[in-house]
């Protein structure tokens, strides 16, 4: 079998070079974007709005990644 087309780079993948028709999506899928494009603006929206801590240690949180340590120096709460 001889094809013109390179094979593509995952297997099962579907070749759609030149096709230009948006994909119809369902009332309940375009419901579902929406909703998701709206708690990704809330999540950022109340990331902003949170107070930054005035001399905070910075970095990851160690209660929940077990960095008690910063600069050598070992440290607790």
């Amino acid at each position: 079998m001889t094809t013109n087309s390179p094979p593509s780079a995952e297997p099962g993948s579907v070749d759609t070079a030149g096709t230009t028709a948006e994909r119809v999506l369902s009332p309940a899928a375009k419901r579902a974007l929406a909703e998701a494009e709206a708690r990704r603006q809330a999540r950022e929206q109340q990331r902003q709005a949170a107070e930054k801590e005035i001399g905070g240690r910075g970095g990851a949180d160690p209660a929940r990644f077990g960095d008690w340590e910063i600069n050598g120096r070992a440290i607790d709460f």
